[in-house]
């Protein structure tokens, strides 16, 4: 196998890919690196990378699931995190995986619509589950007494729900609205996997309004439950200071650090990619940040929780004695 066509700059003849009336039905993913000699290394290094991911996150929702003392809305919104972490991972990682290892870089069209449906919906889920494990936290340390009602079971699995249902609906919406364009050439990605901005930038004739409306739509998902997540923890912060007892403080400080500490990475990556002006883009920029929020967060999240919470590390310990039994 080699991946140098891959990693080379190459001319794509579209009309191979066109039908009767010029639309084109396959594209083909650009280069990644300029790096030839480290191509395997590159690979190597991803897919380690990639299987740490998916065994950090399954491992988090499989110690969740079986350890009965973790059955708490926290606990549970984090199993839905490492659910939605691996889907994230699984809908762009294997494709550039197999675009580095082999020749394969083409891309049916439907197959880079399911690919953009499902990046969108496990991204824009996401935003919104952390803006609920805000609220779980807000709830918690505001409200103690409170909470149990609050945060009652039923009401976490409709946040849950509503966090995929908006994903959902959201990124058929996206997806449909991109693929009913018309693409005529170019046929080349300029990416690693099928993202909105770089697919838009192949439509056919002045997309200005559709590049705007997508803006408008990323702007909602992700400026709206940031909003929710940064008045969250003012009011945290807020009722941290006015607490007398400093182990209070500590402990009340200590249950919001990983979460705050994923927020950071998730939305810090995501809005540099979405919300800044189209001007200030750049094609090698744009692919280290996906790279960054596709792969990197998604690693970093288990070691996040796990290394920072006692509760999870046991959890987690108890599961891998029993695999072992």
């Amino acid at each position: 196998m080699t991946c140098l066509s891959f990693f080379q700059v190459m001319s794509i003849n579209c009309s191979l890919w066109q039908d009767n009336s010029m639309s084109v039905k396959h594209f083909a993913f650009t280069k990644f690196s300029e790096v030839t000699e480290q191509c395997w290394l590159l690979f190597s290094l991803i897919l380690l990378m990639f299987l740490a991911s998916l065994t950090g996150n399954a491992l988090i929702a499989l110690a969740i699931w079986t350890n009965p003392v973790l059955h708490t809305p926290m606990y549970f919104f984090l199993a839905n995190l490492s659910l939605l972490e691996i889907g994230y991972t699984c809908s762009t990682i294997p494709k550039m995986l197999q675009s580095l290892a082999s020749e394969a870089r083409g891309i049916s069209r439907e197959g880079c619509a399911i690919q953009m449906f499902f990046f969108a919906l496990f991204g824009i889920s996401e935003c919104y589950l952390l803006a609920a494990m805000a609220f779980d936290r807000y709830t918690a340390i505001c409200s103690p007494l409170h909470y149990a009602t609050r945060m009652s079971h039923g009401v976490c699995v409709h946040l849950a729900m509503v966090s995929w249902g908006v994903g959902c609906i959201v990124s058929l919406g996206q997806t449909n609205y991109i693929f009913s364009l018309d693409f005529c050439g170019p046929c080349e990605i300029d990416h690693f996997f099928c993202d909105l901005p770089p697919i838009l930038a192949l439509a056919c004739g002045d997309t200005s309004h559709n590049e705007a409306a997508v803006f408008v739509v990323a702007t909602l998902c992700i400026s709206s439950p940031f909003l929710l997540i940064t008045a969250s923890y003012g009011r945290i912060l807020a009722a941290v200071l006015i607490m007398s007892s400093p182990e209070g403080r500590r402990k009340a400080l200590s249950t919001c650090s990983s979460h705050l500490l994923v927020v950071t990475l998730f939305y810090g990556s995501a809005s540099v990619s979405y919300l800044r002006p189209k001007s200030s883009h750049s094609p090698g920029v744009d692919k280290l940040l996906a790279f960054f929020y596709t792969v990197v967060t998604s690693m970093l999240n288990p070691i996040i929780y796990s290394l920072r919470n006692k509760e999870v590390k046991t959890a987690l310990w108890r599961t891998l004695g029993k695999k072992k039994l």
